[in-house]
């Protein structure tokens, strides 16, 4: 019988529990995490770059094969929608790619600018621990995996409870592809056991996906044992739509950019601000059309537009901080409540009369709910749009772009986006400051993060 464990597959568009999965006992945790420091040591670090990107490659390639296998699997653990699931898949599918494909130009030797005899080298570190959470369930694991294994590093993942057979399905992708045993391990284990990884001396890199409390415990841990971590947290992502904005645009793009993965998504627009009074009826209108029209229904149905959340919790969670708001002095103008059908569904709502002292004002909304403020000035837009603890991503809707990148200028953020929602890829950086966390993943810096860059440097003398 296998021992009890908070691991489990529960479909959340009808409250199914599908499978139970063991967790890994100590033995088990440790005995992997020997096994991915061999592997670094006597196998990865020591492979041609060449032949990591190969892997890597035909990784990405397998991953587009099995697209639909895959998208199946996470759309009954998670509940995103199966068109949603399938462009998941395909991005994972581009990052892998994208480092197969620059890996070996990102890692070569750089000499140092105008000192002779003096290069960069680009090293690995060691075994990276990934923990990573649910809502974007490969994703998460590619923006990690392909910069990392690429650099020759080894990975142990602690995949989020409700996933197990995502980050499975996952690992059996690398193996099939080629990578040596150690490379890649997934770890179904506990917050306890995470905390003895980071203590041990053979991981010597972490990277986070999660909550601020998860954040600042994963970073207060790696540091009193002297390894960089990198922390992708929280956010309360504002759109600002200016006075010159195309609204109907805007309008379409701020549903839409809401709503990725039921709002579940840490850089989906979770704020509209809208500079001008009538503007900001017309767009509350608008967005109420967009969100009235959502059909709930089963995930795998191409005609359903509104998914699941992720598990009973996030319902209730959701729901709390909605009564929270409206008891603060918030006004509802649409949703707030379940939807009347089984499984784990709320409806989109839109939120507005929130005064700086509703903890709306400062928290983030992690589901279907958006908050919206109208401004008479730009420049109280910005205030509003930096008066919280994250800044991850922000975006701005404006027809004159050279002034909408002075009004980026202004914005807190890791990243802004001008005249859409939120824009990632595989060759961009990702990542925030303030609360929403430090480092970048993705594009060039995301292979940075955990590389030792060497130098070398040849005295004088013998040049």
């Amino acid at each position: 019988m296998s021992k009890p464990s908070h691991y489990n597959t529960t479909n959340p568009a009808t409250g199914e529990l599908v499978k139970n999965f063991a967790s890994c006992s100590d033995e088990e945790v440790f005995s992997a995490l020997a096994k991915a420091h061999d592997a670094y040591i006597k196998i990865w670090r020591q492979t041609p770059v060449a032949k990591r990107c190969e892997i890597m490659g035909k990784t990405a390639a397998l991953m587009r094969e099995r697209k639909q296998e895959l998208s199946e699997i996470a759309v009954m653990e998670m509940g995103k929608t199966i068109s949603a699931m399938e462009a998941e898949v395909d991005i994972s599918a581009d990052i892998l790619e994208y480092y197969a494909k620059n890996g070996q130009e990102f890692l070569k030797t750089v000499p140092c600018p105008g000192v002779p005899g003096a290069e960069v080298v680009s090293e690995p570190i060691g075994v990276i621990l990934a923990i990573e959470p649910w809502n974007f369930p490969y994703y998460q694991i590619a923006r990690v995996a392909g910069p990392q294994i690429v650099a020759g590093n080894t990975m142990l993942v602690k995949p989020a409870s409700t996933v197990p057979q995502c980050a499975l399905a996952f690992e059996k992708l690398l193996v099939d592809a080629g990578a040596p045993a150690g490379v890649y391990t997934n770890l179904l284990c506990s917050v306890s056991q995470v905390n003895a990884l980071i203590d041990s001396f053979l991981v010597r890199g972490v990277t986070l996906t999660g909550s601020e409390r998860a954040g600042a415990s994963v970073a207060e841990r790696a540091g009193r044992n002297m390894k960089k971590v990198v922390l992708e947290l929280g956010g309360s992502d504002p759109l600002i739509v200016l006075e010159d904005a195309n609204l109907e645009e805007a309008i379409q793009v701020a549903a839409a950019g809401r709503m990725i993965c039921m709002g579940q998504a840490c850089a989906s627009i979770k704020r509209y601000i809208v500079v001008g009074k009538e503007r900001g009826a017309e767009f509350q209108q608008g967005i109420v059309k967009a969100f009235t029209a959502m059909q709930a229904g089963d995930p795998m149905d191409r005609s359903t537009t509104l998914g699941p959340l992720f598990a009973e919790s996030g319902v209730r969670d959701i729901i709390a901080q909605v009564e929270q708001a409206k008891a603060a002095g918030a006004t509802v103008v649409c949703g707030g409540k379940r939807v009347n059908r089984p499984g784990c569904y709320m409806e989109p709502t839109l939120i507005t009369d929130i005064s700086p002292e509703n903890p709306l004002y400062q928290q983030e909304a992690f589901g279907p709910v958006a908050s919206l403020y109208v401004v008479d000035t730009e420049d109280e837009a910005v205030e509003i749009a930096n008066a919280t603890p994250f800044g991850l991503g922000s975006s701005i809707y404006s027809s004159n772009i050279e002034h909408a990148k002075e009004v980026a200028a202004k914005m807190d953020a890791g990243m802004v986006f001008i005249n859409s929602a939120l824009n990632a890829g595989a060759d961009v950086p990702f990542g925030g400051v303030k609360n929403s966390g430090f480092g970048r993943e993705l594009g060039e810096l995301g292979i940075c993060e955990f590389l030792n860059k060497k130098l070398v440097r040849v005295h004088q003398n013998y040049l």
